[in-house]
């Protein structure tokens, strides 16, 4: 299947390409087929990831993925949730980093958790639609660590591997992330075909 990817993010066009890699599908991203998506005004991840993938998907006349994703720290309330790409109205990822360290200033580290939400949804033209979601806990850091990744990647460390996003591989950061769980999901979906099939037929 040909498939729309609906994102111009490098990084995350590169995590869902390879948890898509057993199915091989052939992908394309919003570097392909360049039009301005509308903007994320949903109030869930579940709103703005059907938002996106519906829209680029009549667009495209593709079927489509998109994902809405996002960190919600508990001592925060929540925040940033589907807030994450513009926290703060800061514009880049260090720049929203250091907005949510400066909110967590002084708050101890048993306080400090948190957690990645993915909400994956495949859009077919016709108006069909596939949802996955997934979700990892773990807690903020008081000070980066790693290269890798992206967004609060660096922040965010998983007690039980000793690590934070940003110092795992790609495919350890798949094996645990909330948005390699939704794509394993929708892979193990997709094996058999069973997602249309299950659709009564039209007369």
């Amino acid at each position: 299947m040909r498939l729309l990817i609906a994102t111009s993010n490098p990084g995350k066009f590169r995590e869902i390409k390879e948890g898509l890699a057993p199915l091989g599908w052939t992908l394309f991203s919003l570097l392909d087929y360049p039009f301005k998506m509308p903007p994320e005004e949903g109030s869930t991840f579940e709103d703005n990831a059907v938002l996106k993938a519906a829209y680029a998907a009549k667009h495209s006349g593709m079927p489509t993925l998109a994902d809405d994703s996002g960190l919600e720290v508990l001592a925060l309330g929540g925040e940033p949730g589907v807030y994450s790409a513009r926290y703060g109205n800061k514009k880049t990822d260090m720049e929203r980093n250091v907005y949510l360290l400066e909110r967590l200033k002084g708050v101890p580290k048993a306080e400090r958790k948190a957690k990645f939400v993915a909400v994956v949804v495949i859009a077919y033209p016709d108006g069909y639609m596939e949802l996955y979601r997934g979700e990892t806990e773990g807690e903020i850091l008081e000070a980066p660590r790693g290269e890798w990744g992206f967004g609060y990647d660096p922040l965010f460390y998983l007690p039980e591997v000793g690590k934070t996003f940003a110092e795992m591989t790609l495919e350890q950061k798949a094996a645990h992330s909330h948005r390699g769980k939704a794509l394993r999901m929708l892979v193990d979906a997709h094996k058999f075909g069973l997602p249309r099939k299950e659709q009564p037929q039209q007369e």
